[in-house]
């Protein structure tokens, strides 16, 4: 049988995360600049779950399930007009608002006694992006 030291008096957490990408067309109502005329994106997208322990296995969350709740609620933006989506009609679809809108389709999926959503990174370029963090607790 496999022992795990622990680590008394201390909170391990340990940060998992995925990358994925979707696609997508989007203007910015109300931009004063380019903007706000019909453009694309291929956008980049980090989810990161925060584990407090491990199972017995050793992991926090398997790769796979976190990739198979991340693919499901990338697949319901991915190549569309976001201005057409439902939770952007009135909501401007910035990389705010996405990462706003992937957080909190995930939060349920990803919630768990050993871990939970930490955050979510959206990129529409290598060089500019933001990280998300969902309502504080």
């Amino acid at each position: 049988m496999m022992q795990y030291i622990t680590h008394n008096h201390r909170i391990t957490m340990y940060d998992i995360f995925v990358r994925t990408h979707f696609a997508g067309a989007h203007h910015l109502r109300d931009y004063p600049g380019d903007c706000e005329k019909p453009h694309g994106h291929n956008w980049k997208v980090k989810i990161t779950v925060r584990a407090t322990e491990l199972d017995h296995l050793g992991m926090g969350i398997d790769f796979t399930v976190l990739k198979k709740h991340v693919k499901e609620v990338i697949d319901t933006i991915d190549h569309c007009d976001l201005n057409e989506h439902e939770a952007f009609r009135v909501l401007n679809p910035s990389s705010e608002h996405i990462a706003m809108y992937l957080f909190d389709n995930l939060a349920d999926l990803l919630s768990h006694e050993r871990y939970s959503l930490y955050s979510v990174t959206v990129s529409e370029t290598d060089n500019q992006g933001l990280v998300y963090y969902g309502p504080q607790k």
